[in-house]
């Protein structure tokens, strides 16, 4: 198995114990093999390669505008890095090998250092071997706090994952498999809930909770509908939303990558219970993915002032003249490709055994090509990028270093104005995002599908 021999040590739940609290101070990330029990007490525990010895964690909860440092020494038999994912930081703090910084070597160690400019939700993970170091558990919640308490009676973080597991519990091998690249990614059939089953959540009448959604998963969109219960998005990608509003349909969907920050008004009735049901995959794939529990005791007499997060500090665009780019997605099975000389989208291997693209992105001087930039952004501009999806598969695409402005999507005016670090293309969609390009380097954008990242659907911006 990649990763090396299995340590012995026991991991600890996700969220006992997971929070490291800094202030100015250096947190410490050891990613390393363990045991982790995926399915509950008194079953198989499942080998997993993890931050410290937890699945879904350790959550580090950092404060806005506070300076920041993390020592992460690499216990893999293999590379690694650490992408802070959805940080507006330096770029040689961004943690993309052979972009922004040498891949950390088994035994060696990198310090990263940065002071988060935004209060949200964010998360961290490798960005080296991304499919097998992710899809074995190496992930974790990076919770930057706002200056003042937003008003929430609870903050409840969920980090969602999934895995694919034989029946002693064991993570089925195969990363980066051609057919599952081609397609809709490697989804796997058991879903958790930082890092173990899920288990209610209890819930006591009246209370106002801040839900924290981050889907940590390679592949699985998810569309969560709370039974009974009003939910109002807060918080897109750690971006507090102009104006709350309530999800379309009752159904909260979240790509791979993104997050969403609720409030869940618990107006049940005291003693019952209510299902959480994900049905992104329609009839078919749907399914109870937890239930919300309340406990007996009275309801709860809580403040009725509504909550409303400060906005974070980015940078609003220009649209008066901005720089404008065409970025086209293409390939991927059943589309026919159009691709030039790129096999077609059969996912053949060259000489070096290094998978060929079956992804791409065309910009303005055509194909993709690895880590050479597409295009050039002047630096302190305005770019307003027009994305098109030719593909029949769904994507969702994340610029490093930066969160956008999501202005249209397919001619219409974005419905609520948010911003984002990670936008979801669907099937033949357009999508219009702006930015002000005030953070110079080279920064990665790609899917983040990982298994279509891997077959070629990332790209390099350069500001400059």
């Amino acid at each position: 198995m990649a990763g090396g021999a299995i340590a012995t040590t026991r991991l600890l739940q996700a969220q006992a114990a997971s929070a490291a609290e800094n202030n100015n101070s250096t947190v410490n990330l050891k990613p390393a093999p363990a045991l982790a029990p995926i399915m509950g007490t008194g079953q198989p525990e499942t080998p997993v390669l993890a931050y410290n010895g937890m699945v879904s964690g350790p959550a580090l909860h950092l404060h806005q505008g506070v300076a920041f440092q993390n020592n992460v020494q690499n216990g893999l038999d293999e590379g690694t890095t650490v992408h802070w994912h959805g940080i507006r930081l330096p770029n040689a703090m961004d943690g993309v090998p052979d972009l922004t910084q040498k891949s950390i070597a088994p035994g060696a160690s990198f310090q990263y250092a940065f002071t988060p400019p935004d209060a949200g939700t964010f998360w961290y993970h490798p960005h080296d071997h991304t499919a097998r170091q992710m899809g074995r558990g190496m992930a974790g919640a990076l919770i930057v706090e706002e200056p003042e308490p937003a008003g929430f009676d609870r903050d409840i973080l969920w980090v969602l994952q999934d895995w694919e597991l034989l029946p002693d519990n064991e993570i089925v091998d195969g990363f980066d498999d051609v057919m599952q690249g081609m397609m809709a990614g490697r989804i796997g059939s058991t879903v958790t809930i930082n890092g173990t089953l899920p288990t209610p959540l209890p819930l006591r009448a009246g209370e106002r909770i801040r839900l924290r959604l981050i889907n940590a998963c390679l592949a699985r969109f998810m569309a969560l509908r709370f039974a009974g219960h009003r939910v109002v998005v807060m918080a897109l990608d750690g971006q507090p939303v102009t104006q709350p509003y309530e999800p379309d349909g009752g159904l909260t969907v979240i790509a791979p990558a993104q997050r969403v920050d609720l409030l869940l008004e618990a107006t049940g009735d005291p003693g019952s219970t209510y299902p959480v049901t994900d049905e992104f995959y329609g009839y078919d794939g749907s399914y109870k993915l937890t239930d919300l529990a309340y406990s007996g005791t009275p309801k709860l007499i809580t403040s009725s002032k509504p909550i409303i997060l400060p906005p974070n500090p980015v940078p609003v665009p220009d649209l008066k003249n901005p720089v404008r780019h065409h970025l086209t997605i293409v390939g991927g099975g059943m589309s026919g490709m159009g691709m030039g000389g790129m096999m077609g989208g059969m996912g053949m291997m060259g000489d070096s055994n290094t998978p060929v693209a079956i992804w791409g992105i065309k910009g303005p001087n055509g194909l993709n090509e690895g880590m050479t930039p597409i295009f050039t952004l002047p630096l302190g501009r305005t770019a307003l990028i027009t994305l098109t999806n030719t593909t029949n598969w769904w994507h969702p695409m994340h610029l490093h270093g930066y969160s956008f402005h999501v202005l249209s999507r397919n001619g219409a005016v974005a419905k609520y104005p948010h911003i984002r670090d990670t936008v979801i293309l669907r099937p033949k969609d357009t999508v219009d995002i702006a930015f002000v390009a005030d953070n110079p380097g080279d920064w990665m954008f790609h899917c983040h599908v990982i298994e279509h990242q891997d077959f070629g659907l990332m790209t390099v911006i350069r500001v400059a």
